[in-house]
Parts: structure tokens; sequence; C-alpha cells
């Protein structure tokens, strides 16, 4: 069983910052690219950043130079920082790890959501 545990929601105002984390935890051989997305109320879950097991990273157009992702592969942890925030990025947050389960076989899995709302 694998599990992907999401922290660091909440409510800012604008211009503020909040730091989302991640952890991966269960039975695993390795994990490959990481990432964060986001679903807005009556809108398609779209993926705000990505980072791939050697730190190749992968922004949406709309948080670029404001957002930063990472991650620490010893923890099994990735990171959204998250900078001048704007009222457009309140959404439900999803982080999203693609877990080996097996030798080669490869699991998707998803966190449960965090909320982040940016309002004054």
């Amino acid at each position: 069983q694998v599990q992907l545990v999401e922290s660091g929601g909440g409510l800012v105002q604008p211009g503020g910052s909040l730091r989302l984390a991640c952890a991966a935890s269960g039975s695993f051989l390795s994990i490959g690219a990481m990432g964060w997305y986001r679903q807005a109320p009556g809108k398609e879950r779209e993926l705000v950043a990505a980072i791939t097991s050697g730190g190749s990273t992968n922004y949406a157009d709309s948080v670029k130079g404001r957002f930063t992702i990472s991650r620490d592969n010893a923890k099994n942890t990735v990171n959204l920082q998250m900078n001048s925030l704007k009222p457009e990025d309140t959404a439900v947050y999803y982080c999203n790890a693609d877990l080996e389960v097996g030798r080669g076989s490869f699991y998707q899995d998803w966190g449960q959501g965090t909320q982040v709302t940016v309002s004054s």
C-alpha cells in the first residue's frame, strides 16, 4: 500500500506565500516524476508544476516565476513554494507521483488534496 500525504494549504492574502509539502510512504522501489496539480471549482484539474527524479522541472505558464517545485529523493518528499499568490490561484492542490511498485511497473498515485484560498 502506498500513500501520498499533503500539508500546508490554507488561507492567505493576495501577494502572500504558502509552502505545500507532500510525503510518499508505503511499499515502492523508487519514485519517478512528482508533481502538483490543482482544481478550481467548475474547472478541470490542471498541472501546476512537475519535477523528474533527476531534478528537471516544468511549470504552467500561469505560475512561472512565482512557484518553485523541489524534491528530496532521500525523504520521498516534494514541495511547492508559492509566492506572490493571486486570487486565481485558489484551488484544491493535489500531489501526484509515479511510484515504481514492481521492477519496471509504475503506479500513478494522488494525494487527498489540500485547499489553498487566496483572498483579502
